[in-house]
C-alpha cells in the first residue's frame, strides 16, 4: 500500500488521479489533499477518501474548509503556502503527485524532494523555471522523478529497456490546439472562449490557453530536456491533430519507437504511480481500425510565436525560462479576462524577456525574485 499526497487535487490531473486511486484501493491510499481555492470540492474529496490532512493554499478560505469538515475530527485542516511545503514532508507519504498549476508548485516540490519522496511530476513549470536545480536536488537525494504529462510519459515508456542507447531525436507531439488552421488576421480576433474549446484534451483553463498558443509545447521541450538529458535542438515538435501518437523517440540507428493510445490522462498518471508495473485501467481502448489517418505537420513559428520564444529562452538559459514562465502566467490570465489579445500575449512575453534582469547562475532566491519582477513588468504592459 502506497501513501500518496496530491498537490492540486481539485484540478483536472488531481481529480483523474483520484479516479485511478479509487480503481486500486488495495494499492494506493490518499494521505493528503491540497487545493488552491476550491474548498467545497476539496471537502467532498476529503469525505470520500478520508486523508490524514487537507491543505487550502488560500488562507482566507481556511475557516470555511474547517467548518465543512467539522464532523471529520480525524482529518487535520491546514492553510497557506508554508503548509503546502510542510505537508509533503510527512513521514508516511511515499509519493507526491505535483498537480498544482504554475510557479506555485516549485517550492512544495523542492521540499518533497528534500524529504526523499518519489515525485510524480505533472507541474511542468517546476522544471521550466528551475530544471537544473530540481535535477541536482533529485540526484543528491536519490529521488526518482516520474513524468505525468502524456508526452513525457510516452517518451519515458519508449525509453524503458533502452539502457544507455543514444537518442538521435525526441519527437514531441501536440494537437495544435483550436487555431492551427487560422490566419494571422483571424488570430487577432479570437477570444478565450474560442481557445477553451480544445479539440481533443480535457484540461484546466490555464493549460488549455497555453496549448492554444503552443507555449505549453515550449514548456514541454524544456521539461523533456531536463527529464531525459537531451539538448533542445534534438527535440522536434510535431503537430498531430489526432492525438493518438503521444510522442516518439528516434534512436541513432534510425529506429523510431512511439507510444499510442486514446487521449486519457489517467493512463500516464497510473503509469507514474505503478512503474515499473502496469495495472489494469478501465476506459476506452485505441481501435486502430477506426483511426483512418495519422497526420503530422511542422508548427508555424510565426503564427505561434510563443513556441519560438520558449526555444530562445532555452538557448539563453539561466533565469530566462523563469522570466518566460512568469510573463506567460500573467498574459494567460489577462487573455482569459479579455484584457489582452491573442497576438499581444507573445509581444508582452518578448518585451518582458528583454527588460527583466538576466542571471546566468540563478539560485532559488533568484528564481523567486525573477518571478516577482517579471510579473511586475508584464502587468505594466496590460490594459
Amino acid at each position: 500500500m502506497k501513501n500518496i499526497c496530491i498537490l492540486g487535487s481539485t484540478g483536472s490531473i488531481g481529480t483523474q488521479a483520484l479516479d485511478v486511486i479509487s480503481q486500486h484501493p488495495d494499492h494506493y491510499e490518499v494521505y493528503a489533499l491540497t487545493a488552491n481555492t476550491q474548498v467545497e470540492l476539496l471537502a467532498q474529496q476529503a469525505r470520500r477518501f478520508n486523508p490524514a490532512a487537507v491543505v487550502i493554499a488560500d488562507e482566507s478560505r481556511y475557516d470555511v474548509l474547517r467548518q465543512l469538515l467539522s464532523d471529520q475530527p480525524d482529518i487535520k485542516v491546514y492553510a497557506g503556502r508554508q503548509a503546502l511545503c510542510d505537508i509533503v514532508t510527512a513521514g508516511p507519504i511515499d509519493m507526491v503527485l505535483t498537480a498544482m498549476v504554475g510557479f506555485s508548485g516549485l517550492e512544495p516540490t523542492i521540499h518533497a524532494i528534500r524529504a526523499r519522496k518519489k515525485i510524480c511530476l505533472a507541474n511542468k513549470e517546476t522544471l521550466v523555471v528551475a530544471g537544473e536545480l530540481i535535477c541536482q536536488l533529485a540526484q543528491e537525494n536519490h529521488v526518482p522523478i516520474l513524468p505525468v504529462d502524456s508526452e513525457h510519459s510516452a517518451i519515458f515508456q519508449c525509453l524503458v529497456g533502452e539502457g544507455d542507447n543514444e537518442i538521435e531525436k525526441i519527437l514531441l507531439t501536440c494537437s495544435g490546439g483550436p487555431f492551427r488552421k487560422m490566419t494571422m488576421e483571424e488570430l487577432a480576433k479570437v477570444t478565450a472562449a474560442d481557445a477553451l474549446r480544445h479539440p481533443t484534451w480535457n484540461m484546466g483553463a490555464k493549460i488549455t490557453i497555453d496549448s492554444a498558443t503552443l507555449m505549453n509545447k515550449g514548456f514541454e521541450v524544456m521539461e523533456a530536456k531536463w527529464l531525459f538529458g537531451v539538448p533542445a535542438e534534438k527535440i522536434q515538435v510535431l503537430i498531430h491533430p489526432q492525438s493518438i501518437v503521444h510522442s516518439a523517440v528516434e534512436f541513432i540507428d534510425g529506429s523510431v519507437k512511439a507510444q499510442l493510445g486514446v487521449p486519457d490522462m489517467r493512463l500516464p498518471i497510473q503509469y507514474a504511480f505503478s512503474f515499473p508495473e502496469r495495472q489494469p485501467l478501465s476506459g476506452p481502448r485505441l481501435d486502430l481500425f477506426q483511426s483512418h489517418s495519422l497526420e503530422f505537420f511542422e508548427p508555424d513559428m510565426e503564427k505561434f510565436r510563443c513556441l519560438q520564444l520558449a526555444y530562445e529562452a532555452i538557448r539563453q538559459g539561466g533565469n530566462a525560462p523563469c522570466i518566460l514562465n512568469a510573463a506567460n502566467e500573467v498574459v494567460n490570465e489577462a487573455f482569459r479576462q479579455n484584457r489582452c489579445t491573442f497576438p499581444e500575449m507573445a509581444d508582452i512575453i518578448a518585451t518582458t524577456l528583454q527588460h527583466t534582469p538576466f542571471d546566468a547562475t540563478p539560485t532559488l532566491e533568484t528564481y523567486l525574485e525573477t518571478d516577482a519582477e517579471a510579473r511586475r513588468i508584464a502587468e505594466k504592459m496590460i490594459k
